[in-house]
């Protein structure tokens, strides 16, 4: 009995070592993500702020956007070179703050998208950082903005993946080439989300004639509508 109980000690001590591991690693993945979630939060509000204020005080928005968002970008760019890393992360934190600044004050959000999108992507070769991937974190900055302003999603996806793809050819055709495979079905992708939110989908002519004949005496439609 004793030597069964000292074999099988070891076996649910290393069980419980492995399970105390495991618990371990994920509360401190919690709460790191939930550190990166309070940095980016922190990150929007700054760039929102600055960008809204100083339009505010500046009394324009057309040109004086265009400079203030590549300032904005180089500031980030030039932030993230100092800390050492850091750029991939908070591009879209940045780029959302961007949009969401310009549209506090009336400004034209389509227009900053492309031009914002564009600096992060030629910031991010300019400092030796992985384009594609600033590319689709920009992109998403742009989506993540329009939502919660209520803008033209699917829109400003389209506005955003041409920037960086027109960007990215600036700076080659490898990184031409990365970045198309990084945002490749962005823009479908968010016409398919936008679609599940809508009662119909997208063979609507079709879909609709049978509904209308619904309420004429219809054995026969309701069972072709079930096949």
């Amino acid at each position: 009995m004793t030597s069964h109980d000292s074999e099988r000690k070891p076996v649910n001590t290393i069980e419980e070592s492995l399970g105390k591991a495991g618990s371990v690693v994920k509360e401190g993945v919690i709460s790191s993500l939930k550190g990166i979630n309070e940095i980016e939060a922190e990150i929007v509000t700054v760039v929102r702020n600055t960008v809204s204020s100083t339009l505010k005080a500046t009394g324009g928005v057309a040109n004086e956007s265009l400079a203030l968002t590549k300032d904005v970008i180089k500031g980030a760019i030039s932030a993230t070179e100092e800390v050492g890393t850091g750029l991939i992360l908070s591009t879209k934190s940045v780029v959302k703050g961007v949009i969401m600044g310009v549209g506090d004050v009336g400004g034209d959000v389509m227009n900053i998208a492309g031009q914002t999108v564009k600096g992060a992507v030629k910031g991010a070769s300019e400092i030796g950082a992985d384009v594609s991937l600033v590319a689709r974190r920009a992109v998403d900055g742009v989506i993540e903005a329009t939502k919660e302003i209520g803008g033209n999603v699917e829109e400003s996806a389209r506005v955003a993946v041409g920037g960086a793809i027109e960007a990215a050819g600036t700076i080659g055709n490898t990184a031409l080439k990365a970045v198309k495979e990084m945002l490749v079905g962005v823009v479908e992708g968010v016409k398919e989300v936008a679609g599940a939110a809508l009662p119909r989908a997208k063979g609507m002519p079709e879909t609709h004639a049978p509904e209308a004949k619904d309420r004429e005496p219809a054995g026969k439609t309701k069972g072709s509508k079930g096949v």
